[in-house]
């Protein structure tokens, strides 16, 4: 299908955009996949929260050039599609698991993360990470044992000392 000029703007307008503000990046190689199985993987990306769009590799060169995603441009190689997260860096990456996972034929090619690439390795890494919600669950269970801590060891002697005294009375009563 060939592109006019004013359509090729458009695209890389519109990727530069997502990836401006994307915390997380992916690319994979759909080589081999059916138009079913890339229809049900957009629509998981889409209930994930996940930018997922087939771009021409010339075109998603010049959509991330100044973004911190222009370390993914070596990896574009080939039929690939790009993936961005918006919230969460560890989507694109439980996205993908679950998708090479799912097809077989799939190939994820980098991970792109803080500006860093990130090889097809480090997949499983990056899709271990917490969500937002469970960081801040960490975070809190973290902050709240000392304190927790504490309460137990201020309350322990009270506690001792009335089961010594229901340790009596049990005996008394046999």
């Amino acid at each position: 299908m060939v592109l006019k000029l004013e359509d090729k703007k458009t695209i890389v307008e519109e990727v530069a955009g997502v990836a401006a503000n994307a915390v997380s990046a992916g690319i994979a190689d759909y080589r081999g996949l059916t138009v079913a199985e890339m229809t049900d993987l957009r629509a998981k990306a889409c209930k994930s929260g996940i930018y997922l769009r087939v771009v021409r590799n010339t075109l998603a060169k010049r959509a991330v050039e100044n973004t911190d995603f222009s370390c993914m441009q070596e990896a574009l190689k080939g039929p690939v599609f790009l993936a961005f997260s918006q919230d969460d860096p560890g989507a694109v990456a439980r996205l993908l698991k679950d998708a090479v996972r799912d097809y077989e034929k799939l190939n994820v090619c980098a991970l792109a993360l803080g500006g860093k690439l990130l090889s097809a390795k480090d997949l499983d890494a990056v899709a271990k990470l917490p969500t937002r919600d469970q960081a801040i669950a960490i975070l809190m269970s973290v902050m709240k044992a000392p304190i927790t801590k504490l309460v137990r060891t201020l309350a322990e002697p009270y506690a001792m000392i009335t089961r010594t005294v229901a340790a009596v009375r049990d005996k008394k009563s046999a």
